[in-house]
């Protein structure tokens, strides 16, 4: 496997990609979602789901403006756990800056043999792995442009983007946790 690198060393992958920014994400939580600011907001029952643009999402907008799409499958449990709960909440200010996001119940992906590990994949070329601890903290990230990690990345994106529901369409068919 190579080698394990800071995902702060592989951020200039958001903006230098050509064409498209894949993701699929995994995890039950996140700890950078609880250890950010908009967490206690979102437990005290604050709409966090157009908050002013930041960083990552101008440059949404940016690259999208470019021509370029930024896209990902969130994989949620049924009942969502309540880090993907969140990210529920969080997603429409994504999705308008440019970002399509869609949902698809856990049940489904293990239907359809999805890895069970987050990733980028950009340009169908390089696959960006996310590697974490037992708290959900992002340890780094392994680069890899090898043809099978890339192949096998590419095939969970076609069958994970076929099923995957649009995040407002998904947001109406959650059930409420109470």
């Amino acid at each position: 496997m190579p080698d394990l690198i800071p995902f702060t060393t592989a951020a200039h992958l958001f903006t230098d990609f050509e064409h498209t920014a894949w993701r699929l994400e995994t995890r039950r939580g996140y700890a950078s979602d609880r250890n950010g600011p908009n967490w206690p907001r979102w437990l005290r029952g604050e709409d966090v789901s157009h908050d002013p643009p930041d960083g990552w999402r101008r440059n949404i907008a940016a690259q999208t403006a470019a021509g370029k799409r930024f896209e990902r499958v969130r994989v949620v449990d049924d009942p969502p756990t309540e880090g993907q709960r969140f990210l529920l909440a969080r997603a429409p200010g994504n999705t308008s800056a440019g970002e399509d996001i869609r949902n698809l119940y856990r049940t489904d992906a293990d239907r359809l043999g999805l890895p069970a590990f987050d990733f980028w994949l950009f340009d169908s070329r390089l696959v960006m792995r996310f590697v974490f601890d037992e708290s959900d903290t992002t340890l780094g990230v392994v680069l890899s442009e090898d043809p099978a990690d890339v192949v096998a990345a590419c095939q969970a994106r076609d069958a994970a983007w076929h099923y995957a529901v649009r995040t407002a369409d998904f947001a109406t068919t959650v059930r409420s946790p109470v």
